[in-house]
């Protein structure tokens, strides 16, 4: 334990220089930085590619080589994109038993990868996103965190070298941890590994559970110029998650949940629910008006917040189940969401391109694109 908080130390003593709030907002940095500081406006998860694999080949050769082509990178970067966010399962490049940090068998389909985006012309995040238990021993061990350090030094070294422009790294996608303490720890411990390896390159920080905007806010900021504060934003889960067979167990249930809400357009919903629980949440869910307003007085907060800290903020993923919300409604959510993060120069990427919330489909090796989706997220649906 003594090793986690000694990071916290070792980071309070990196040099800390302040910058003012219209900077922030700029995305810029001291001036003779500037220019090498990458703009994240507006961005796409690429989901279920080096992370969350589905189907029978897992993370196959075939699989990690053609689930994203420089076809669908190019559509990316022509609707308006500046930038994608890469997710990466840990355990496809190390194990914490195995003597070599970083399994080099691996790394050239993801080199290919990061190549072909930055070749289009988009940035990426390098986001670490392991499963959940992965997340749990680093809640508990220090000797995974240590681990995780170190491969996180290694990697960052070998990738130090693409530009700081267009390389963004991300300690870890939705912590989970139920100690804040704990976290800011560890989360310091991997900011120094990745430092030592990368000591120019940007670094995404979040706080302590599922980047709630509240995690966010009770974070004490870490002693780094060059790091970007991340919240993710699905509320409320009632309306964006309706119909999932993952997180709470009545969300599977639910279809047809309005947006905004009220009392009265939530009724005829409740009064066909049969689970008691459902009904009440659905009611309350009603009785909170979720609208535009609502939204934009959550997403003030971050942006107070990033104002008195002087910090950076983004938002990493919003975005809307599709497979049985209401498309209007989808979309209404979706614009509102995309326009209070805007209001405020925050930068955004929605969750995700291609999977349960996309934005396009693929058929019979054909990609549709979504255009009245892209036209919520305020870009060029004629570009595709």
């Amino acid at each position: 334990m003594w090793g986690i908080w000694l990071a916290v130390i070792l980071t309070a003593n990196l040099i800390f220089v302040p910058f003012t709030a219209e900077a922030q907002q700029a995305g810029k940095v001291a001036e003779g930085d500037a220019q090498r500081f990458p703009m994240l406006r507006r961005g796409l998860n690429l989901s279920h590619w080096f992370a969350q694999a589905r189907g029978a080949h897992g993370y196959s050769h075939e699989h990690l080589t053609a689930h994203m082509t420089s076809a669908d990178v190019a559509l990316i970067h022509r609707l308006g994109f500046d930038h994608v966010r890469l997710s990466v399962d840990p355990a496809l490049l190390f194990t914490p038993e195995n003597v070599e940090i970083v399994q080099r068998d691996r790394l050239p389909e993801l080199d290919q990868a990061i190549r072909m985006i930055i070749d289009a012309d988009l940035a990426v995040v390098i986001d670490m996103h392991p499963t959940p238990d992965f997340k749990k021993a680093l809640g508990r061990d220090d000797g995974h965190v240590e681990r995780f350090a170190d491969f996180w030094r290694a990697l960052a070294g070998r990738l130090a070298q693409l530009s700081v422009e267009r390389v963004v790294f991300e300690i870890l996608n939705e912590p989970q941890f139920e100690d804040r303490y704990r976290w800011s720890g560890v989360q310091a411990k991997l900011l120094a590994g990745i430092r030592q390896g990368a000591p120019q390159h940007t670094v995404i920080v979040s706080g302590h559970g599922w980047e709630s905007i509240e995690e966010l806010l009770s974070l004490d900021p870490v002693r780094d110029t060059k790091v970007i504060y991340n919240f993710h934003f699905y509320l409320p889960h009632i309306f964006t998650h309706q119909g999932a067979a993952w997180g709470r167990p009545f969300w599977r249930h639910l279809a047809g949940v309005p947006y905004p809400s009220s009392a009265e357009n939530v009724a005829p919903l409740a009064g066909v629910l049969s689970d008691d629980v459902s009904k009440l949440l659905v009611i309350r869910y009603g009785y909170e008006q979720w609208s535009g307003v609502r939204i934009r007085a959550e997403i003030e907060q971050v942006a107070v917040w990033a104002k008195k800290q002087n910090v950076r903020v983004m938002c990493n993923e919003f975005g809307v189940y599709r497979r049985v919300a209401t498309a209007s409604d989808r979309l209404r959510w979706i614009a509102d969401v995309r326009t209070a993060l805007e209001i405020h120069g925050i930068g955004w990427t929605m969750w995700d391109y291609a999977g349960d919330f996309g934005l396009v489909t693929k058929q019979a090796g054909q990609i549709v694109v979504d255009a009245p989706l892209v036209s919520a997220l305020g870009l060029r649906p004629e570009a595709n």
